[in-house]
């Protein structure tokens, strides 16, 4: 994994706005490569880990950064995120994500969960009805915009990648 690729993505999307805009505010929030090998490192084995390493106020916005690792599987599990855009950037592994459609027999995640609070803000899982497939792999970067629907309907190697998070009403826990 190229460290300038991993600073370059944390940094940029965690830039904060003017410090004069925002006295509070740092003009940026720096997430080293050793941070996120870290987290990736401390992932546990064989089930699902996310992992938010920070998540700022960036002036108007929440932005986080975290890490998330899911195991080989073949069953399609979906969540639609109601108000939060993620963008993905796959570090190592492979998987087919499906992102569209319809959430089909959708639960909403408890508002007081842990989930909500630390990680995603509002959102709902189910399956997938329709929705576009896609092969990934390491290298790979995708935006999921708020509303769309997404899951895994098969991971065939251990995939790890550094999500992104804006949180454009301030829900999630600042960290």
């Amino acid at each position: 994994m190229s460290k300038l690729i991993v600073a370059t993505l944390a940094a940029g999307v965690l830039w904060s706005a003017a410090p004069g805009d925002h006295p509070d505010n740092p003009p940026a929030t720096y997430v080293s490569a050793a941070d996120i090998l870290a987290t990736i490192a401390n992932a546990p084995e064989g089930r699902v880990s996310d992992q938010q390493i920070r998540h700022i106020d960036a002036g108007g916005h929440n932005a986080g950064v975290g890490v998330v690792q899911r195991p080989p599987t073949t069953s399609l599990g979906a969540i639609q995120h109601h108000n939060q855009t993620e963008v993905y950037y796959v570090v190592s592994g492979r998987g087919t994500l499906v992102t569209g459609g319809e959430l089909s027999d959708a639960r909403a995640l408890d508002p007081e969960g842990n989930t909500v609070r630390t990680l995603t803000g509002p959102s709902s899982v189910g399956g997938i009805t329709g929705g576009e497939s896609q092969e990934i792999g390491p290298g790979d970067m995708l935006i999921i915009p708020a509303g769309s629907p997404h899951g895994f309907s098969e991971i065939t190697e251990t995939i790890t990648y550094i999500v992104v998070r804006v949180d454009p009403d301030q829900l999630v826990e600042l960290k």
